[in-house]
């Protein structure tokens, strides 16, 4: 960055209100935590409630941790929060997460006025292993 520009804003803060403000109450039992902003990554600790037989963290945390982190990264990339609608979700579980909490990061594919699309991949936090990619497509819902 050259000297005298401006950093932009840390959208931390912000990510955090939204978890609270945005998201449905079993969103929010999630307990998704920020780990890093530009671009966001979101943390799911693991706990015994989001696994399934085996200790084995479920597609469905999975999923909803993906789709929360994508909304997340949308408003985070233009700024403010807009209403939107996921229009598509294509998951694809390559490993089992066991004994580590996940870090999920999304990389915005293309954003438009109306719709955007992005990928979402789902690590192990200490080990690194990818353990689940997305494919994701919202709808801008702009008033």
């Amino acid at each position: 960055m050259s000297a005298g520009a401006a950093e932009p804003p840390d959208f931390t803060e912000k990510a955090r209100a939204l978890l609270e403000d945005k998201f449905a109450p079993w969103v929010q039992d999630l307990r998704l935590e920020i780990h890093s902003t530009g671009p966001i990554v979101l943390r799911l600790v693991r706990r015994a409630e989001l696994c399934r037989i085996g200790g084995i963290l479920c597609g469905q945390a999975i999923m909803a941790a993906a789709d929360t982190a994508m909304v997340l990264a949308v408003a985070e990339a233009l700024g403010e929060f807009v209403e939107m609608a996921t229009v598509n979700m294509n998951s694809n579980f390559l490993a089992a997460l066991t004994d580590e909490d996940a870090l999920i990061g999304v990389e915005i594919t293309k954003l438009g006025k109306t719709i955007a699309f992005g990928e979402a991949r789902l690590t192990g936090a200490q080990s690194g292993k990818l353990c689940a990619q997305a494919t994701l497509v919202y709808s801008l819902l702009r008033r």
